[in-house]
């Protein structure tokens, strides 16, 4: 459970790190609910608007708190992040995040960020 988690979390993380939209929203499913910062969008496409709007150089620093196997085919992380900026202090949140298996591999359903 917790390497399907590490695997997609760290195809995020590069996605960000690289300023990579698309790439990054494609980890996601087709109808994710996506609570970044700002409000909320669903799918793909407000996922990737969300990341598009990020100024380049942000990098997240994850580390997995909790998981739970909710059933076969889907998994919860909660976890610590810390999102590092070129030109200001980081910012510390709590990220919830929920993985649906699909036909193509493991996908992020869900994402609720929560400022500390």
């Amino acid at each position: 459970m917790n390497d399907i988690l590490y695997d997609v979390l760290d195809q995020w993380k590069s996605a960000i790190d690289d300023h990579d939209p698309q790439r990054a929203a494609a980890l996601f499913t087709n109808d994710a609910i996506f609570q970044g910062l700002h409000p909320y969008g669903v799918g793909r496409d407000a996922v990737a608007e969300y990341y598009e709007s990020q100024p380049i150089g942000l990098s997240p620093q994850y580390k997995l708190l909790e998981t739970r196997q909710l059933a076969d085919d889907t998994l919860l992380g909660y976890l610590a992040v810390d999102f590092s900026f070129t030109d200001r202090p980081a910012i510390s949140v709590n990220l919830l995040v929920i993985l649906r298996q699909a036909a193509d591999g493991w996908l992020i359903s869900h994402y609720q960020v929560s400022r500390l």
